[in-house]
This record gives structure tokens, C-alpha cells and sequence, in this order.
């Protein structure tokens, strides 16, 4: 038994223990400084890959899903099972003309393909994958993601704004307006699981869902929803995909992008994709903790059973129209966001921390929010189905002559 149990132990801390292994070998050769710089870029070189590697898995198995969600195949021509079409996409997008149009800002336009890209990845770097598997554990670890997440609105909108076209801008200015909406839910929403902790450290979260015996998903499943809805938001997924609603704007801000560029933004919106479900697993569903599996197994099992809910949504729901859009931020979430925090508070103020007793008062807290809404939303939700009503338009000229 407890040969198994040090075999179990040995593949939980395999990345840990090669990790230590390395930098021991260093500094059998090197000064102290050299050591902690190469881990340093060790460390970065390897979310990088990590980040590229994931995208060509994330791709596949996402085409494949919706693929039989609309009941057809997905890709299936190039490599067995179609697993090497992601390889051969990339290297279309890589080899394609990279054109950047005249009229453009071209310092801008080509910065602004650049700017996505690097809040994406540094957002890896807080998250622990497995137990004592994180590159760095800030103690202000969820406020450095909403910081540095927020710096890709900028890039999208540098886009926007630089191509000099008017469906670039519009993509561009719808860009900010959701993203701005939809971060306050999802940070309030937050806020009610870090009441609870009392910190704000990604690890101590995961630590923290160990103490009370239960991931906070059952001690807060509105919140949950809350912040898996406004992250679908902020990452531009569909339903929310108004920033690039090809039926619309023709692809909105990066619409003049081709070749490297436009695989930039690609990128960077896979990767944000899975950095949702990383932090949702991380927050929600207890991070690495589980059975008998190795750590860092759990929370990629869990990550991807939530990009799998991802998938799923833009396979089934349609895309909202603008104004519907910020309505449901403004008037649905934010509201429910803050009366999920007041109440959590409350609720964490006069129960016994990490007990029976509060886990079933914080339960029931989040089921009264929830029956509330609902009792005074559905009238009005009834009440605002609006009517299509077609207006003739005068015939045009060319209607007249014709």
C-alpha cells in the first residue's frame, strides 16, 4: 500500500520534482542570479508552449464537437481521424500575404495584433495547475488577472481604430462596450468566494474549498453562473460574439488582417478561452483537489469538461442583438452579481467559517437569490417579447425605372 501511495505521490510531483531536479543541476555550475534567471525564462518558455501546444488539441477537439452537434463530421481528411488539420491551418495562415491596407495606421495596425497576445499568457502564470504546480503565487493573484486581462480590450481596439474601416470601428467600439459591462459581474461574482477565503491568492482559494470539504460551486452555484456568463462575454464566445458578428460587420475589428496577424488573434482567443475555464476551475471547482488522480490530471480534467459546456453553448444558442446584449449585463447580471456579494457577507458574518452550518446557509442563501429573480423577472420576461415590424421602404430609383 504504501509502495502505491509513493508511486502515486512520485507522478502528482513529477513536474515539480524535474523542476527542482533542473535547478539544482544549475546551480552545481552557476552564481545564484543565472539560476533564478534561467527559471525564470524556463518558466515563461513553457506556459509559451504549453499555451501553442494546447491550441492545436483546444481546435480539434472543438471542431470536432460542433461538428456533431450539426450533425456532420468536422475535420477528417488530413492526418488520422483529422487530428493533423489544425497543423495544416496553421501553416496556411503562417504562409499567407500579409497585407496591411494603405489608409491604415500601420504602426498601430501591426502593434495591435501583438497587444492580445501577451496579457493571454501572462495570465497562465498565477494559475496553479496541480499542487505546487504555479509559476508565481501572488497574494493579489485574482486581482492581477482582472488587470492584465482587461489590457487585451486594448489591442482589439487598436484594431478597430487603425484598419480605417467603418466595420473595423464598429467592431472596435463594440469591443470596449461589452467588455467593460461584462467585467463588473464578472469580478463582483468573485468578490463573494474571496469573502470567504480572505485572500485573494489563486492557491489559497484552491486551499481554502480543501477546509470547508466542498469546491465553492455548491456553496456558490449563482456565482458560477454569473462569472461563466460574463467570461463567455469578455473572451467574445458566442452568443456573445458581437465584437465579430460576420452577419453584421463582416468580422468587425480584425477584418483587414490576413495571414500572421489574423493567427494572432486567433491565438490569443483560444487561449483566453481556456484561461476562463482554468480560473472557473480554479474558483469553483476546487483547482487540482480529487481522488486518486495525480493534481495536475484533476484540473485539466475539469478545465476541459468546462470548455466542453463552452463549446456546447456556441453550438446551440444563437447570437443576441446589441441592445439585448448590454440589457442582460446591466439589468440581469450586475444586479444579481450584487445581491449575491451583500448576501454572502451576511451570510459569512454570522455562521461558523468552514462548517456544516454554513455551507447549508450559503446554499440556501444563493437558492432565495435565484427563486427571487425569478419570481420578479419572469412577468417582465413574458412582457418583453417584441414584435418584427416590417417598414416599406420608397422604391429606389433603380426600382422606379426598372
Amino acid at each position: 500500500m504504501q509502495s502505491i501511495q509513493g508511486i502515486l505521490e512520485f507522478i502528482d510531483q513529477i513536474f515539480v520534482n524535474l523542476s527542482f531536479w533542473f535547478s539544482s543541476l544549475l546551480a552545481n555550475y552557476l552564481p545564484e542570479w543565472a539560476v533564478t534567471f534561467i527559471m525564470m525564462f524556463a518558466t515563461v518558455l513553457v506556459l509559451i508552449v504549453f499555451g501553442l501546444a494546447s491550441i492545436i488539441w483546444i481546435n480539434i477537439f472543438e471542431r470536432k464537437i460542433l461538428g456533431r452537434i450539426q450533425d456532420r463530421y468536422g475535420p477528417n481528411r488530413f492526418g488520422p481521424w483529422g487530428l493533423l488539420q489544425c497543423v495544416a491551418d496553421m501553416v496556411k495562415l503562417l504562409t499567407k500575404e500579409d497585407i496591411t491596407p494603405s489608409r491604415a495606421d500601420r504602426l498601430i495596425f501591426n502593434l495591435a495584433a501583438v497587444v492580445p497576445i501577451v496579457p493571454t499568457f501572462m495570465i497562465l502564470a498565477v494559475l496553479p495547475f496541480g499542487r505546487g504546480m504555479v509559476a508565481t503565487d501572488l497574494s493579489i493573484g485574482f486581482l492581477y488577472i482582472v488587470a492584465v486581462g482587461s489590457l487585451g480590450t486594448i489591442g482589439i481596439f487598436m484594431a478597430g481604430w487603425s484598419s480605417n474601416n467603418k466595420y473595423s470601428i464598429l467592431g472596435g467600439m463594440r469591443t470596449v462596450a461589452q467588455m467593460v459591462s461584462y467585467e463588473i459581474p464578472m469580478v463582483l461574482s468573485v468578490v463573494g468566494v474571496i469573502l470567504l477565503v480572505g485572500s485573494l491568492s489563486m492557491v489559497s482559494i484552491v486551499e481554502a474549498q480543501g477546509q470547508w470539504r466542498l469546491p465553492f460551486i455548491v456553496l456558490q452555484p449563482l456565482a458560477f453562473v454569473l462569472y461563466f456568463t460574463a467570461a463567455i462575454a469578455e473572451v467574445n464566445r458566442s452568443p456573445f460574439d458581437l465584437p465579430e458578428g460576420e452577419s453584421e460587420i463582416v468580422a468587425g475589428y480584425h477584418i483587414e488582417y490576413s495571414g500572421i496577424k489574423f493567427a494572432m488573434f486567433l491565438l490569443a482567443e483560444y487561449v483566453n478561452a481556456f484561461s476562463i475555464c482554468a480560473i472557473a476551475t480554479t474558483v469553483f471547482l476546487g483547482g487540482w483537489q480529487g481522488p486518486i488522480l495525480p493534481s495536475w490530471a484533476w484540473f485539466f480534467l475539469k478545465a476541459y469538461a468546462l470548455y466542453f459546456l463552452l463549446i456546447w453553448l456556441r453550438g446551440t444558442l444563437p447570437r443576441l442583438r446589441v441592445d439585448q446584449l448590454m440589457n442582460f449585463a446591466w439589468k440581469t447580471l450586475v444586479p444579481l452579481a450584487l445581491a449575491n456579494l451583500m448576501v454572502t457577507a451576511l451570510v459569512a458574518k454570522l455562521v461558523p467559517q468552514h462548517s456544516l452550518v454554513g455551507a447549508i446557509a450559503l446554499l440556501a442563501a444563493n437558492l432565495v437569490i435565484i427563486v427571487c429573480i425569478v419570481i420578479v423577472k419572469y412577468p417582465r420576461w413574458k412582457q418583453d417579447k417584441r414584435e418584427v415590424v416590417l417598414v416599406s421602404r420608397p422604391p429606389t430609383p433603380q426600382m422606379e425605372s426598372s
